[in-house]
């Protein structure tokens, strides 16, 4: 009887420790997707990549990108939405995701503390992986709105774009250019690109700001719909701009862009860059970037943006500093900053 009883506490005692083991390995179901590496930083398992809202152009890429890391480099990625650029600078630093879509402008300012990233401070564990293509400013109008210049947008309904976004600090920049600020607007709205494209559509709105690769999916569907104009900016404010903020290049939105676009039009743009948390091993993120320059042509199917992505362009407008991985990557092919 004794040596029954024994036997059941064993069994008993085993069962126990085995659930208690199971606990310890349970999957993780956060942004914090590595394990330690061997001195190397953090080896990858799988990967989250910030994108933007599924009305911008991040999104789309960040998908085609999630599935060439997966094919060729063996890497599970996945993209995600987001607020996009400056939310996923907080992001990168909590941890929450790892590789993640940001405008150049927003990078230098989350690694310098400056702007939006002011009260918090600087994020010291972004590094960067690649400048892709142009972000381009477009101030958007329904195309029989009265506005045909910058000044016009004074007394008007105006979106700046999302709370904190780059394309709230592009439209402070572009009003400072021109002697105005938020005050001289009638109404500031901080929309999303989709609720600004809707509220000009049915007459909420007079104008917005969108900061986002060209054709924008928000604003081609509004074209298609109601019509639009993109405002253009005049040749002594965009040197002035690009002067006082040199992560700003001139662009030309050329005829055509959208449905009924029949001009061309001057604005500035800034970069659209990936950038990773600098935990990362070299060795995954060497993996991630050889992938994507091999592979642009499939990016390219995803969104035509990706057909503006090239190596030769790879580290134009970069401020951070490269992940190993990636800096590994364009010594073998000759690519210098």
């Amino acid at each position: 009887m004794m040596k029954k009883k024994m036997t059941f506490l064993t069994i008993l005692t085993l069962i126990f420790a085995l659930l208690i083991a199971g606990c310890g390995t349970g999957g993780n179901t956060g942004g914090d997707t590595t394990t330690p590496g061997d001195g190397g930083g953090a080896t990858t398992g799988s990967i989250i990549i910030a994108t933007g809202s599924t009305s911008g152009t991040y999104y789309p890429l960040g998908g085609g990108m999630a599935q060439i890391f997966i094919d060729q480099a063996g890497i599970n990625a996945s993209a995600q939405t987001t607020g996009a650029s400056a939310e996923n600078m907080r992001l990168l630093k909590n941890g929450e995701v790892d590789l993640a879509f940001t405008q150049s402008d927003i990078a230098d300012y989350a690694s310098k503390g400056t702007v939006m990233f002011e009260t918090d401070g600087a994020i010291e564990n972004i590094q960067a992986i690649a400048s892709l293509y142009s972000e381009t400013v477009q101030i958007i109008v329904a195309a029989d709105s009265p506005i045909q210049s910058v000044e016009d947008l004074k007394g008007m309904r105006v979106s700046v774009g999302a709370p904190g976004s780059g394309t709230e600090a592009n439209a402070m920049q572009i009003l400072e250019m021109y002697g105005m600020s938020f005050d001289d607007l009638g109404r500031v709205d901080r929309l999303a690109f989709g609720e600004s494209a809707s509220f000009l559509q049915d007459g909420t709105l007079d104008a917005a700001f969108v900061t986002a690769g060209t054709p924008t999916a928000a604003v081609n569907e509004l074209a298609a719909t109601k019509g639009v104009r993109v405002i253009s900016m005049g040749d002594e404010q965009i040197s002035s701009i690009i002067e006082k903020y040199p992560y700003y290049a001139e662009e030309v939105i050329p005829a055509g862009t959208y449905p009924g676009f029949d001009e061309e039009v001057k604005t500035v743009a800034v970069k659209a860059q990936l950038v990773v948390r600098a935990e990362l091993d070299e060795e995954s993120v060497y993996n991630m970037t050889k992938a994507l320059f091999e592979n642009l042509a499939q990016l390219g199917a995803v969104h035509e943006k990706g057909t503006h992505i090239s190596l030769e362009t790879a580290l134009e407008g970069v401020s951070l500093e490269l992940h190993p991985g990636a800096a590994r990557y364009y010594n073998e092919n000759g690519i210098t900053n």
